[in-house]
Parts: structure tokens; C-alpha cells; sequence
């Protein structure tokens, strides 16, 4: 009886003075009974504090409200124990990560007596497994990045082996044209999507909203996949009433928000599958569904396809498949708009759908056409002055615009440039802003000090699109700021822009 006696003070003992598990016991009804110095340390509560009360007290209010402690009880009691990893509170408030096993005790003749609980802090192994996850997903994300970008640069050097061959007939030409400036704008939606995506995370993204037509978005950027889709053999169809559709909403976001959904969809859906994009108004909410018949998505991939990063198949078996940010910016700028995006699918094989919502623009009007001279630069021609000290930049630069009946004088810096203008009086000068010696916002300044190109309407070309570069822009007199690379349109735009400017 003294060897039983002496047994059991020696495990009391032992248990009370481990100190890197809380181990205590808790009465038939969840009440604690005892408490050791392990409890003590990781959940900061005194054995006279702790004893006497139940041990929800260690679970965040949520998991209390949805009555989760009663129910690990009552699994114990049914299985005689139970295992859990989660959020725990201590007595300051704070939470830890824990690992639980709760064991239910019963007597000789079966009945209850109370429940044995070890807890044990898991937090830093957490952080490590999360540094680790961040870190693979890193290099993963870094090796994927480099396929991406490697992979238009192959059909580029062909289409350009092929545009300066002097027997390349003028169709061959056309198509390689095509080609590069496929992958181009390919290359281009990729960066951005990439800069973006941190910009939205950190609020550094200014949106510009204007009444949008959704159904009109939608047309433009399915003409924009329509030739990819077109050479996959599938069909791409617009489901959209006749009557405007209208949010307040950025339209470079919108267009942004919508070319990720179709890019993916037709990414996606195989050859001869189907797109169905429908545009519908619910109550106060205008409704943008994407719906294919593809690759779908897998049930324990759902939950988590917007974070970033995430992709449907392993590195090792996607080919093109982008750099899984495309959904997490949809997320992220839709919800800048005020709307939701939701995903679903009936497993792999079967399709996915993706439905946007956002509210309807209060007392909505028909969305006007831009003005002709913002549509097009065929009218008097400008005098135009591109500068950029990369040389194949500025010279297509010129070349562009001269295609579009400007003249045009090219420098690759900014003294040259300003040392034109007395001569030359440009109605509009293109600058890049990362140049040495003289930066664009310097040159932009003392632009706007001469009598020759104080009035010129003054656009930033570059490769740098953060807020801080383009309150810089302002700050610096420059009227227009865009990113590289600019699109015809975007010319054309800033051209128009140019001459309302002049008169």
C-alpha cells in the first residue's frame, strides 16, 4: 500500500513539474481540477486563477459561440479521446498555436470520473512550417515566373527571323506580325498583373471611376481572346441584354478583372470546349458570370484557388498556366469595387464557373462614345518630340507616331531634347522618367519653363507605375502617365488628349 502510495506521489510530481505541456485534469462537466507548471506557462493563468472554472476559457470566443469545447467532450467520451490543432487564448489575450489531446477517464464500472487534457504550444513550429510554405512558394513561384517570361520570347525571335527574311511573302509577315504582338501583350498583362497584384494588397491603387457598361467591357475583352480562343476551336459566346448594364467603376481595373476570368477560361477548356459569359442585372447588383465546360477544379482546390499563387496543377505538369496571381487580383479589385467573386465547380472534368458581382451605378445613364479625337489622331498633324535612352525604343516610338501622320524627332536624352524645343515648338513630348543625368521629371520641369514647350501636353513613358511615381508625374507638370509598353490606342488616346489641349 506505501509502494502504491509512494508510486502515485511520484507521478503527481513528475506531472505537476513538467513544464513543456499543460497538463491538468478537468471534472465530468469541463471544470478544471488540477493545474501544473507547464498549464502555468503556457497559458498564464495561476493554479487559484484556473482551478474551478471550465476550460472554454482557453478557446477564442468564435470557437465558444459555435459551442466547439462541449463538442470535443463529447467526442472523447465517445471515441476516449480526441486530438485537436488550433487557436488557443491565454490570459493576456494573446493566442497560440496548440496542439490538444483531451482523454476521457472512466472508472472500473464505467462511469466518468473526468477528462485528462495535455496541451502543448505548437506556435513556433507553426511559424517555422510557415516560413517554409512562404519559401517554396517562393521558389516555385520564381521558376514558374521564368518559364513564363521565357516562353514568349521563342515565337517573338521567330516571328521576327521570319518578318526579316526577304523572301517572306506578305501573308507570312502578317501572321508572324500577329504572332509577336500576341506574345508582346502577353509579356506586358503579366507584369502588370504582377506589380498590381502587390499594389492593391498594400491600398496603393488610386481607382478612377466612371460609368461602365459591363456588356460593352465584355465585347472588347472577349475580341481580345477571340483569336486564341478561335485557334483552340472553342466557341466564346455573350449572353447580355439590350439594356446598359451600368457600375461605377475604374474601366482599365474592369477590363483588367475580366481578361484574367476569360485568359483562365480558355486556358483551361480545351479544344472545341465552350465559353458562355453572361451579363444580367439582379436587383441592385449587375452580375458577370464566366462559365466553361474545361478542366474544372478539384473540391480541396476551391476553397483556396484566389490565393496567391495557387495553381491547378503541380509546376512539373502545367504548361503556360501562368503564375497563379491572375485570380488572386480578380479577388482583390473586385473588391475594391464594392463586389464579390465567387468560384464553383463539379470537380475536375467538369467545368468551372466564376461569378462576379457588383452594385449597380445609382441613377445610371447610357455610356456616352469617346470623343473622335480621342478615338483616332488622323487630323493636323503634331509636332512630336520621344525621348528615352534606350535608342530602339525612341526610334519605334517615332516611327509609330509618323505612321499616324505626326512629325516626329526622336532624342536619347534629356538635354538633346531640350535644346530642340526652341526650334522644333513640340505640341507634344513623350519622356521617359529613368534616364541618366537628366530624369523625366527634371526634363518635364524645365520643359514647362520655356515659352517653346511650356504649353506642350508632356507624357510620361516609363516603366515605373506606383502611386508615388505618379504623384511624382504631377508634381513634375507631366500631364499623362502611362507604363510601358503602350499600346497603339494609348497613342492615340494621348494624342487626341494633345490636341484639345492646343485648341
Amino acid at each position: 500500500m506505501e509502494a502504491l502510495r509512494l508510486s502515485e506521489e511520484r507521478f503527481r510530481l513528475l506531472v505537476e513539474r513538467v513544464q513543456d505541456y499543460a497538463i491538468f485534469m478537468l471534472d465530468p462537466e469541463g471544470c478544471i481540477a488540477s493545474w501544473n507548471i507547464g498549464a502555468q506557462r503556457i497559458k498564464g493563468y495561476s493554479g487559484e486563477e484556473a482551478i474551478g472554472r471550465n476550460f472554454s476559457i482557453f478557446y477564442p470566443p468564435e470557437d465558444v459561440a459555435a459551442g466547439k469545447p462541449a463538442r470535443e467532450l463529447r467526442a472523447a467520451i465517445a471515441d476516449g479521446r480526441v486530438e485537436d490543432e488550433g487557436w488557443r487564448v491565454r490570459r493576456d489575450g494573446s493566442k497560440f498555436w496548440a496542439n490538444v489531446v483531451i482523454t476521457a477517464l472512466f472508472d472500473d464500472a464505467g462511469v466518468l470520473r473526468g477528462f485528462a487534457k495535455v496541451t502543448r504550444d505548437m506556435t513556433e513550429r507553426r511559424r517555422i512550417e510557415a516560413l517554409q510554405e512562404a519559401d517554396r512558394q517562393k521558389n516555385e513561384f520564381l521558376a514558374v515566373l521564368a518559364h513564363e517570361l521565357r516562353n514568349p520570347i521563342a515565337p517573338i525571335r521567330n516571328a521576327l527571323h521570319l518578318i526579316g527574311r526577304p523572301d517572306a511573302d506578305p501573308a507570312t509577315i502578317a501572321k508572324a506580325h500577329a504572332i509577336a504582338e500576341r506574345q508582346v501583350l502577353h509579356m506586358a498583362r503579366l507584369l502588370d498583373d504582377l506589380l498590381d497584384v502587390s499594389r492593391v494588397s498594400q491600398g496603393r491603387i488610386d481607382l478612377r471611376r466612371e460609368r461602365v457598361d459591363l456588356a460593352s467591357a465584355s465585347r472588347q475583352a472577349i475580341e481580345s481572346v477571340k483569336a486564341l480562343a478561335e485557334e483552340r476551336g472553342q466557341t466564346l459566346v455573350l449572353d447580355a441584354p439590350a439594356i446598359p448594364v451600368v457600375v461605377d467603376a475604374d474601366p482599365t481595373r474592369i477590363d483588367q478583372v475580366l481578361m484574367n476570368l476569360l485568359s483562365n477560361a480558355v486556358k483551361y477548356t480545351g479544344p472545341n470546349g465552350h465559353i458562355r459569359v453572361t451579363v444580367a442585372r439582379d436587383n441592385e447588383e449587375a452580375v458577370l458570370r464566366v462559365r466553361d465546360d474545361g478542366r474544372g477544379i478539384a473540391p480541396d482546390l476551391l476553397p483556396k484557388i484566389f490565393d496567391l499563387f495557387v495553381q491547378a496543377e503541380p509546376h512539373a505538369r502545367r504548361g503556360g498556366d501562368g503564375v497563379g496571381i491572375g485570380l488572386t487580383l480578380v479577388l482583390k479589385v473586385v473588391e475594391l469595387h464594392g463586389g464579390t467573386v465567387t468560384a464553383s465547380s463539379a470537380g475536375p472534368g467538369h467545368g468551372s464557373e466564376f461569378v462576379v458581382r457588383f452594385p449597380i451605378a445609382r441613377a445610371a445613364a447610357e455610356i456616352a462614345a469617346p470623343p473622335a479625337s480621342e478615338a483616332s489622331g488622323a487630323c493636323a498633324p503634331l509636332r512630336v518630340i520621344a525621348v528615352d535612352d534606350s535608342v530602339d525604343l525612341a526610334d519605334s516610338l517615332a516611327l509609330m507616331l509618323r505612321f499616324m501622320g505626326h512629325e516626329v524627332r526622336a532624342f536619347y536624352d534629356g538635354q538633346a531634347a531640350l535644346d530642340a524645343v526652341d526650334e522644333f515648338r513640340p505640341d507634344l513630348v513623350i519622356v521617359d522618367i529613368g534616364m541618366p543625368g537628366m530624369d523625366g521629371y527634371e526634363l518635364a520641369r524645365r520643359l514647362r519653363l520655356t515659352p517653346a514647350a511650356g504649353k506642350a501636353f508632356i507624357v510620361a513613358l516609363t516603366g515605373w507605375g506606383g502611386a508615388d511615381d505618379r504623384a511624382q508625374s504631377r508634381a513634375a507638370g507631366i500631364n499623362e502617365h502611362l507604363v510601358k509598353p503602350v499600346e497603339p490606342r494609348a497613342l492615340e488616346r494621348v494624342v487626341g488628349a494633345s490636341r484639345r489641349r492646343i485648341g
